[in-house]
């Protein structure tokens, strides 16, 4: 058999990110789809998903919760299951009703489609969410890897970066200056993280 031809990334997904950031969206997008590769093994990956999500009744009541999690993001978004199929070019409308009763599984294509058009505002929890429901071969892979951390990274970057967005007067140093603050901003960084670290042990 033919390997799992894996899916372009879209680019709606990357736009709701700082660019500084979209290169770790980015990685952790083509992580998944490497591991999609390794565990598709010359099958159809969404035969494989079909397969191991229906292998417990813990991950069919999952399964269940998520397609209610779809159901609920769709609705707050005012879409229709007919909008929804048309936009990420579903053939048949019954299979968005299934995948919402937690009757059908979502392929990794069709998980960056729907969150391009449900999640767009920040799709990479719910890209995760559904990777992590639909393919628990493909996360137990991305786990073992250390993408469940990214998203935590990301968002704690972000906050980082923030308190120095959030100072006017950051902006109006001289370099001289810069390099001064960065310095006692590193210092103090290094000092923090020792107590934080003491603090676990």
């Amino acid at each position: 058999m033919m390997e799992a031809e894996l899916p372009e990334i879209p680019k709606e997904i990357l736009e709701p990110y700082p660019k500084d950031e979209r290169s770790i969206v980015k990685m952790l997008l083509n992580m998944t789809s490497t591991a999609m590769k390794l565990v598709s093994k010359g099958a159809m990956v969404s035969e494989m998903v079909g397969k191991a999500v229906l292998s417990s009744p813990e991950q069919i009541k999952i399964i269940e919760e998520t397609g209610a999690y779809v159901r609920d993001l769709r609705e707050v978004a005012g879409l229709t299951q007919k909008d929804v199929s048309r936009t990420i070019h579903l053939a048949d409308e019954s299979f968005l009703t299934a995948v919402e009763n937690g009757a059908a599984t979502l392929s990794f294509e069709l998980i960056l489609r729907l969150s391009a058009l449900l999640a767009r505002h920040d799709p990479l929890p719910f890209i995760i969410k559904l990777t992590r429901t639909y393919n628990p071969e493909v996360w137990e892979i991305l786990e073992k890897w250390g993408l469940g951390r990214l998203p935590v990274q990301l968002e704690r970057e972000r906050k980082f970066i923030n308190i120095y967005r959030g100072h006017d007067r950051a902006r109006k140093l001289s370099d001289e200056d810069f390099q001064r603050v960065l310095a006692f901003t590193r210092s103090a960084f290094e000092m923090a993280l020792d107590f934080a670290h003491d603090g676990e042990n």
